[in-house]
């Protein structure tokens, strides 16, 4: 199977998406960034699009199989309706759903965030140009992070690498400790 293709499928899994593919292309197969990017991005863009289109079918065909499914479902559809009518603004949510997706963690992914754009209720439209914002976002950030990777571990040996990374850690539990009182979590 050619790379590339390799690249692409594995930015279409639920798990890893482009956080996994990026860094795989270039770091281990060697292949152009760009290149990378740009496949990684429309692969990581595909499964929410149909997400967002086919979920009303699937349900609806689910909730024919199965009365659980379909309890599920009309809670969902309930759920969805009174989230509309919260008064949100819309480019706040917009916002909100593109950061969400933007953040290269675990489980802040396209797949989620199309699953978030249905509970919240956006509009379709909406809910692409959100997801794109949010996949676009996340894959400069994951390009950036590799290639930055690349370059520290070129020019650094791995107790300087270490060091850097437990000086990190210190000084955030330090500030995390001094202003804990200060904010409610």
């Amino acid at each position: 199977m050619p790379k590339i293709l390799y690249i692409f499928l594995l930015s279409l899994t639920p798990i890893s998406e482009l956080r996994l593919s990026i860094p795989f292309g270039i770091l281990h197969y060697k292949l152009n960034p760009f290149l990378v990017f740009f496949v990684s991005v429309i692969g990581n863009l595909i499964p929410p699009i149909l997400i967002l289109f086919f979920f009303k079918k699937i349900s609806d065909f689910l909730s024919e199989k199965s009365l659980i499914l379909k309890k599920f479902f009309q809670w969902l559809e309930n759920r969805t309706e009174k989230q509309k009518e919260k008064t949100f603004k819309d480019n706040i949510k917009n916002f909100a759903l593109s950061t969400f997706i933007g953040i290269p963690l675990p489980f802040t992914g396209a797949w989620t965030g199309a699953l978030i754009a249905i509970l919240a209720g956006f509009k379709i439209k909406d809910a692409i140009f959100s997801i794109f914002l949010g996949v676009l976002m996340a894959a400069i950030l994951v390009t950036i992070l590799t290639m930055l990777g690349i370059v520290i571990s070129s020019n650094l040996n791995f107790l300087t690498i270490l060091g850097l990374l437990t000086t990190i850690f210190i000084v955030g539990f330090l500030f995390y400790k001094k202003f804990k009182t200060k904010i409610n979590f």
